[in-house]
């Protein structure tokens, strides 16, 4: 079978991984010279530890195809880092030991540390906190360096073809055309716009059950040390289905977040680079339109909350940017999947689990699909 797929972020490339390895042609076409959106505008993460009991076992097949991948292609830097959730208060205690407590938590790796064993776990983390929960499941990947290293992979099979600067600008009857004029055929139409909600989308599909999130991240110099396991702080709790219970309840009820961190709905997560920059973030933002520019406040909670927990300054901050990425808005969907013809897919809406989910939705896909 002949796929084309429209859309070169981590959701076509994983559905193009998934054809590709199950004996199929894959012609993938990306409007910009390399995809930047969502993708690559991420912590990296394969986060197992907040995701909710409904999408565990497909979290953990995902994060076990990752590992498989990234034993066939070490170019994506998949590493098994783990990750710890540093807590500062005793109801933020309180919802840790709910999480380690629960039926599921020796599926999720988790596990609840002294101050001492963090500091064990992970010696950078010289700071003030009461304890971490370690979730030794989760993982990360270099979002940077992951898609070009997939496509080299693919490419030698032979089966793959990937064309940069080609925006497709028509779908009809399986053929695609692009606005270099090219025509692709093809048995099955794959488009994976990200969160261009718009154009091609709307016109094949109408408007889909998807809003857009703001994001702001920030990137660091080299740390000048290891930083073994990613970073979370207690606020990542008020923001994954995972902690979600009586526990979570009074956290939110008793102790609000501090201004900024409400206002712009903040989680710490923090994630080393390869290159020994530290990956800090995030906001989330739903009211369109969003700005053109960013917001510093939001940077400096990041920074102070990062500089307590580790025990030091922060180095250098050498890169600020905002993302968008899209979510499906039925709370029990994965991603959303509309069909346009007899022919074409349109596949969006994993929310802030793309990267995460990638490998296992691009299987799912071809399995529902009869690839």
């Amino acid at each position: 079978m002949r796929l084309v797929i429209i859309g070169g972020g981590i959701l076509g490339t994983a559905h193009a991984l998934a054809a590709v390895r199950r004996g199929h042609e894959v012609v993938q076409l990306e409007r910009e010279a390399e995809a930047r959106g969502a993708t690559v505008r991420n912590f990296g993460l394969v986060w197992v530890s907040g995701r909710s009991r409904g999408e565990l076992e497909f979290t953990l097949r995902s994060r076990q195809l990752w590992e498989e991948i990234g034993g066939r292609v070490p170019g994506v830097g998949f590493r098994p880092a783990g990750s710890i959730t540093l807590v500062r208060t005793d109801a933020e205690l309180a919802v840790a030991e709910a999480a380690a407590a629960a039926p599921d938590a020796e599926a999720r790796g988790f596990e609840l540390l002294d101050a001492d064993r963090v500091r064990a776990r992970n010696p950078a983390l010289r700071g003030k906190f009461l304890a971490g929960l370690h979730c030794s499941t989760d993982a990360a990947v270099e979002s940077r360096q992951a898609l070009p290293a997939l496509r080299a992979y693919l490419a030698a099979t032979g089966r793959y073809t990937f064309h940069a600067g080609a925006e497709a600008r028509d779908v009809a009857d399986g053929t695609v055309t692009d606005d270099h004029g090219r025509r692709f055929e093809a048995d099955l139409v794959l488009l994976c716009p990200g969160a261009a909600h718009g154009g091609l989308t709307r016109e094949l599909v109408g408007d889909l059950p998807v809003r857009r999130v703001r994001l702001q991240m920030m990137q660091t110099a080299p740390l000048g040390e290891p930083l073994p396991t990613a970073v979370a702080d207690g606020d990542s709790f008020r923001y994954y289905p995972a902690f979600a219970g009586p526990a979570l309840d009074h956290l939110n009820r008793e102790e609000a977040q501090p201004f900024t961190a409400a206002r712009h709905r903040m989680q710490l997560l923090c994630v080393q680079r390869l290159h020994g920059g530290l990956t800090l973030g995030d906001t989330h933002e739903y009211d369109e339109p969003f700005a053109f520019d960013v917001d510093e406040a939001p940077y400096e909670h990041l920074t102070a909350v990062a500089e307590e927990l580790l025990g030091r300054k922060l180095p250098q901050v050498v890169r600020r940017w905002a993302g968008v990425y899209s979510q499906s808005t039925d709370p029990d969907a994965l991603v959303t999947r509309a069909r346009a013809d007899d022919h074409t897919w349109v596949i969006t809406g994993p929310g802030g689990r793309g990267m995460t989910l990638g490998p296992a939705l691009g299987e799912e896909t071809a399995e529902l699909l009869g690839l």
